[in-house]
């Protein structure tokens, strides 16, 4: 009785186990992984890699809410990468035999520490080593790239970072695409109207550190006239010495803006419907800061 019943016990587990049910070539073998912090708990959506032995991508995505990811992949030598924020990358080897299945158990990712933050005090924003730029769809195809030429900032860093205000003005009429036509009409009314509202203007107040090197700068966009509230993504990059021995600090930022929030709702439509310009435009920013003075 027992035997039949051991039998059936396996059976069952062979039955749900999830490999059973994974349809694939009989050159091809799995790859499976389960992603833990140091406390042993699982994190969920960390980045992983697999690259065959001539470094080629074979397949790319995150871990489940379980903290694990399992890919059926050609028999063969690979390497992975495992990444997540705050986390030190992970790397290691595995080979995938033909029906086989090569698990790397429990991979333990090692908590780093974040970034040195900027000194309190006034600093400026370095235009040399800075940039504004934008993206925006073109009639549901293609996407235009552009940035602003000329800007400025003061960022004033507080003891308590959190505290800290920021203050951008970029100058409208500095937008630039590379093509002079169309650049004249973003400066039109038909845009940012740069006559009536020569600047964009961003006023912050307050930082909300997010975990790791990750911030959010919530804040006042004034833009054609109309201010509303929008929130950087940002990712702090750290401190650096430059060329003359100057201390500078880095930091990456994006937002998405919608133009008919600053009334910018200029359109015209193709034959298909589709809109010559997408409603919607990407800003990112890559900035370093110098101590101001």
């Amino acid at each position: 009785m027992f035997g039949r019943w051991l039998g059936n016990r396996t059976n069952r587990a062979q039955r749900t186990s999830p490999l059973a049910a994974l349809t694939m070539p009989p050159s091809a073998g799995v790859l499976t992984c389960r992603v833990l912090d140091p406390v042993n708990e699982p994190v969920r959506g960390a980045e992983f890699a697999v690259s065959d032995a001539m470094g080629r991508k074979v397949v790319s995505g995150g871990t489940d809410p379980f903290g694990s990811f399992m890919a059926a992949v050609p028999a063969g030598d690979y390497r992975l990468a495992v990444s997540a924020e705050g986390y030190a990358p992970y790397r290691a080897n595995a080979t995938v035999a033909e029906s086989g299945h090569a698990s790397l158990g429990d991979v333990t990712l090692q908590v780093t520490p974040p970034p040195q933050l900027p000194r309190s005090g006034d600093w400026e924003i370095e235009p040399m080593h800075s940039s504004i730029a934008f993206t925006a769809r073109h009639i549901g195809l293609a996407r235009i790239h552009g940035r602003f030429n000329t800007f400025a900032g003061a960022l004033r860093v507080a003891d308590r970072i959190e505290q800290s205000a920021m203050h951008v003005v970029i100058d409208a009429s500095s937008i630039d695409t590379n093509v002079k036509m169309r650049d004249d009409h973003l400066r039109s009314a038909d845009f940012l109207d740069v006559d009536r509202f020569p600047t964009l203007e961003f006023y912050s107040e307050r930082f909300i550190h997010k975990g790791g090197s990750r911030w959010a700068i919530p804040g006042a966009l004034t833009l054609h006239g109309v201010t509303r509230t929008v929130t950087l993504d940002a990712e702090y990059l750290g401190l650096g010495n430059g060329m003359e021995g100057e201390t500078r600090a880095a930091c990456r930022a994006t937002v998405e803006l919608h133009r008919d929030d600053f009334t910018v709702s200029w359109q015209t439509m193709l034959a298909r419907g589709i809109a010559v310009v997408g409603s919607s435009v990407k800003i990112e920013l890559d900035v370093q800061i110098v101590p101001k003075g």
